[in-house]
């Protein structure tokens, strides 16, 4: 119990607060050390109690959960998780948390998800999240920063796939990639272990912000040219191929490393489907999910990119395809936009 990871439940509902501390008391290294019902008293009992982790409400009385979390990160930085209704008011401010500093986001129970299979991917993203070191005073408000300029430009972008996976700390390191590519970038496909409805507005803050057009993926959707397709959260994403033609199928399924959508599901059926068409990138995260995926994919002729630890939130997914030989280079987040100009620079080069 001593070594336990202590959670700090904050959260204005007396029903999720029980919940939540009755849920994760019963996971193998978790320990709920107290809840609070708004930021006031939570302040109070940061201090006193000093959690690992916090999980946070953002739609509170007395002050909202943005405003908590900002000064939170400015003042005494913790790993934060969102907890957030099923709701496109709620999916747009959990994106803005996110982008302010917050780590993880998951959705409280619902229809969707069901108390049991919630306090499971709870204790899955506590679990990524503790000991994620942070600094403060470098969270930024980064919906209003500018678009970050390519510094490669691609001549030609016929018959190509970008296939890109993350999981914590990945909506940002996503951002970083997809925001530096030029507008006629091969087509992208896209799975962030996240949520349904959060995709939706993951998706919507990313196409703001992009030269390329980014929508959440429908079943059929036409992959090409200057389209990135984020996969829907509770759904797995699959690339496929008619003539000359690459769509995407969106489906349902069993849970893959915990997860739905599952970056394995993506990676594999690019593997099968563009082989040395394709190029892959596997991004932060916890766990295994994307490195076999990745290997298949190099195997089938794909160039492979893996984040490297130092920019990370989690070192688990890169990690693990980089232990099994899945991963062709690794760059820091901020160059691996560079890294996708320049081979598929070479791709073109070589078909020439």
């Amino acid at each position: 119990m001593a070594n336990n990871i202590k959670v700090l439940v904050v959260d204005d509902s007396a029903v999720v607060r029980k919940i939540f501390k009755e849920q994760l008391n019963r996971q193998k290294g978790i320990t709920v050390i107290d809840t609070a019902p708004d930021p006031y008293v939570a302040r109070d009992k940061i201090i006193k109690l000093n959690p690992d982790v916090i999980t946070l409400d953002i739609e509170m009385p007395r002050m909202d959960g943005i405003t908590f979390l900002k000064k939170l990160m400015k003042y005494y930085p913790l790993p934060v998780i969102i907890v957030s209704s099923l709701t496109a008011k709620g999916s747009k401010l959990a994106m803005e948390a996110l982008s302010m500093g917050a780590l993880e986001v998951i959705s409280k129970p619902s229809a969707a998800y069901s108390v049991g299979d919630m306090s499971v991917q709870l204790a899955e993203k506590i679990r990524a999240v503790h000991g994620v070191k942070l600094k403060k005073q470098t969270v930024v408000n980064r919906l209003s920063a500018s678009i970050a300029k390519p510094s490669l430009a691609l001549a030609e972008t016929t018959n190509k796939i970008i296939a890109i996976g993350a999981s914590t700390g990945g909506t940002e390191a996503i951002k970083k990639v997809v925001t530096a590519m030029p507008h006629n970038s091969p087509g992208m496909v896209v799975v962030q272990h996240m949520p349904p409805k959060f995709t939706t507005s993951f998706a919507e803050r990313l196409n703001e912000l992009c030269q390329v057009t980014v929508k959440e993926a429908r079943n059929g959707d036409t992959v090409t040219n200057g389209i990135v397709l984020i996969a829907p959260g509770n759904y797995h994403m699959l690339l496929k191929r008619s003539g000359a033609r690459y769509y995407v199928a969106v489906k349902t399924g069993p849970l893959v490393h915990y997860q739905r959508p599952a970056v394995d599901i993506l990676f594999r059926s690019v593997a099968r489907y563009a082989g040395a068409n394709a190029l892959g990138i596997l991004l932060t995260g916890m766990g295994k999910d994307g490195a076999q995926g990745l290997l298949e994919m190099k195997k089938a002729g794909a160039v492979t990119i893996a984040q490297d630890e130092a920019s990370s939130v989690v070192y688990g997914m890169p990690k693990e395809a980089r232990q099994i030989g899945a991963v062709d280079y690794v760059e820091d987040i901020l160059n691996i936009a560079d890294r996708t100009c320049l081979v598929l620079q070479k791709m073109f080069m070589t078909k020439a």
